[in-house]
């Protein structure tokens, strides 16, 4: 059995090649993040395994990859790139890595909090233009965090946000637990949360689920975090509530379109701080994902 690593950046090739075995399957390393979509049945030349960073498989293209049964995709968003249940029926079957870069993310989910209640990120940019921007931040000892889902990226923002003084509230669509969190209704959440932050997966139910409605219903000046989908939030509503102050500021790691166009309304918005979905992006969590990688290609070339 034979696989693609089909996008693979050199950081990510080092480590894949750092960690295969001696009787690892075969697996080729396609050194080119920027593969096109209609490349991959060229470059997969009859894999029965794709290794998938971010590059987008579309269903069409899938039924011309002749031999290909496997897509490991490296992380848990596959949704964003490809639709696992028509790839299913095509034989095709799309397997996830969790857990990963929950420490990675969620230290990136504190640190755009952080930035966002203080206006770091602001204050860079008009220094750097010659002017002395000097404004009220928020303090935010004492105030309550709201963690929409509650998977290991969530536990871990709740471990530091409460090491820091913070209330954390907590919704989840099944029943949980954790130490000091208080897991109430969304609608508690939205209503009493200083700082709202997402941590959902995408699919067909979670789709523009902080819509204008819940934006509407968040407390006013509230903060919001994204470093999940940028396809969680209906983006008109929240453009919106950003410029009318419903929304303080929001620090987001991911969007509906990325790489984000330059021409994009959050580029202009001065109350908001861009990362370029790079939260996940640590050498340990790199580690962690390409290590899950291999043992996905092993237990599949196993049987």
């Amino acid at each position: 059995m034979r696989g693609v690593f089909v996008d693979a950046n050199e950081a990510l090739a080092v480590i894949f090649e750092r960690l295969a075995k001696p009787r690892d399957p075969e697996v080729r390393i396609h050194r080119d993040p920027d593969v096109t979509p209609d490349q991959l049945p060229g470059v997969l030349a009859g894999a029965q395994i794709a290794i998938v960073d971010h590059t987008a498989l579309p269903t069409d293209i899938a039924r011309k990859c002749a031999g290909l049964k496997h897509v490991v995709f490296l992380g848990t968003g596959a949704r964003s790139y490809m639709n696992p249940d028509e790839l299913a029926e095509l034989g095709i079957a799309v397997h996830l890595i969790r857990g990963y870069g929950d420490t990675a993310v969620a230290e990136s989910a504190i640190a755009l909090m952080w930035a966002a209640a203080r206006g770091i990120a602001r204050m860079d940019r008009e220094m750097r233009a010659g002017n002395w921007l000097r404004e009220d931040g928020m303090q935010l000892t004492g105030k309550t965090l709201g963690l929409i889902g509650f998977g290991g990226i969530a536990a871990e923002v709740a471990r530091i946000a409460l090491g820091s003084g913070m209330r954390v509230l907590a919704w989840n669509r099944t029943p949980k637990s954790f130490g000091a969190v208080s897991f109430v209704s969304l609608d508690k959440l939205l209503a009493e949360s200083d700082v709202v932050s997402l941590h959902l997966l995408l699919n067909d139910e979670t789709r523009g689920f902080l819509s204008n409605e819940r934006i509407t219903a968040m407390k006013p000046g509230v903060i919001l975090v994204n470093t999940a989908r940028g396809a969680l939030v209906d983006e008109a509503a929240m453009i919106e509530a950003l410029k009318s102050n419903q929304i303080r500021h929001a620090g987001l790691d991911v969007f509906n379109v990325e790489p984000l166009p330059l021409d994009h309304p959050l580029i202009r918005l001065p109350n908001v701080t861009l990362s370029a979905h790079s939260a996940f992006r640590t050498p340990e969590a790199s580690e962690n994902l390409i290590g899950a990688a291999w043992e996905h290609c092993r237990r599949i070339a196993s049987g």
